[in-house]
C-alpha cells in the first residue's frame, strides 16, 4: 500500500474565497476594495495577510469574518456559501465558527475580564455554569487567571488584548480572525501576544492574521501580499511548524 503524502491539500478547506470582489459605491463612482481574490484557508494554517495602507486587507479580513458581503465572486466559510444566507444565519454562522481579535480590542467597559470573554457564549445561550468554567480555563491559559474581576480600565494594553484573545477563543471556533492586534502594543508585549499566536497554531487553530510589519508577517505559516484589492503574491511555506 503507498502511502498518501503528507500534504497541506489533505486538510480540510475552512475558508474558500473564489474571485471575490468588494465594490464600494461612492457618488457617481466606485471603488474595488476587493477585485478578484483567490486563496484558500485550510484546517490548521497560519496565514498573515500584508500590504500598504488601502490594499484591501482590512476589507479582505472584514469579508472572511463575515462583517461585510462580496459583491462579486463566492466565498464559503464552513461549506456554507455566505451569499446564500440571510442576515440571521449569518450571524449565526459567524458566533459559532468565527473568532474576532482587533487592534483596540473591543471589550466592553462596563464588564469585568470574565465577563467579557464570556460574551460569545450569551448569544449561543450556553448554559451559565459551563460557559464560566470554559472562560475561567482561558483567562488561566492567557495569563490572566489573577485578573478575573478586573475591568478593562484597569488592565494594561497587552492584558487587555489577552483577554480578547481568550474570547476569541471560547466559542472554539473554526477561524481565528486577527486585524493588527500588535499595533497598539510596545514591542516586548507585542512579541508576548505573537508567542500566543506561535502557540495556537502549534496546537492547530487556524489563524489569519492582518499586518502592514513584515517581521510580525513572517511569524506566520503563509503569507498573502495584496496591492489594490488583489493578490500580489502568496507565498506558501511548507516546512510547517511542529
Amino acid at each position: 500500500m503507498t502511502d498518501l503524502p503528507a500534504s497541506g491539500s489533505q486538510r480540510e478547506v475552512v475558508a474558500d474565497l473564489d474571485g471575490v470582489e468588494r465594490v464600494y459605491h461612492l457618488g457617481d463612482g466606485a471603488v474595488a476594495a476587493l477585485d478578484g481574490v483567490r486563496f484558500q484557508v485550510r484546517r490548521g494554517d497560519y496565514w498573515s495577510v500584508m500590504g500598504a495602507s488601502g490594499s484591501g486587507k482590512s476589507t479582505l479580513l472584514n469579508v472572511m469574518g463575515c462583517l461585510d458581503r462580496p459583491t462579486g465572486g463566492r466565498y464559503v466559510l464552513a461549506g456554507r456559501d455566505v451569499n446564500t444566507l440571510d442576515d440571521d444565519e449569518l450571524s449565526e454562522l459567524r458566533s459559532r465558527k468565527l473568532g474576532f481579535i482587533f487592534q483596540s480590542y473591543n471589550l466592553i467597559p462596563q464588564l469585568d475580564v470574565l465577563e467579557n470573554i464570556m460574551v460569545p457564549l450569551y448569544y449561543q445561550e450556553a448554559p451559565a455554569a459551563e460557559s464560566e468554567a470554559r472562560a475561567r480555563r482561558l483567562a488561566e491559559r492567557v495569563g490572566l487567571s489573577d485578573r478575573l474581576r478586573h475591568k478593562p480600565t484597569e488592565l494594561s494594553g497587552g492584558q487587555q488584548q489577552r483577554v480578547a484573545i481568550a474570547r476569541a477563543l471560547v466559542n472554539d471556533p473554526e477561524l481565528i480572525l486577527a486585524d493588527e492586534a500588535t499595533g497598539n502594543l510596545d514591542s516586548q508585549t507585542a512579541e508576548e501576544i505573537l508567542d500566543l499566536f506561535d502557540e495556537l497554531s502549534r496546537d492547530g487553530k487556524t489563524i489569519v492574521f492582518v499586518s502592514h510589519e513584515a517581521h510580525v508577517a513572517e511569524r506566520a505559516h503563509s503569507i498573502l501580499r495584496m496591492q489594490d484589492g488583489r493578490v500580489d503574491e502568496i507565498i506558501e511555506n511548507a516546512v510547517r511548524a511542529p
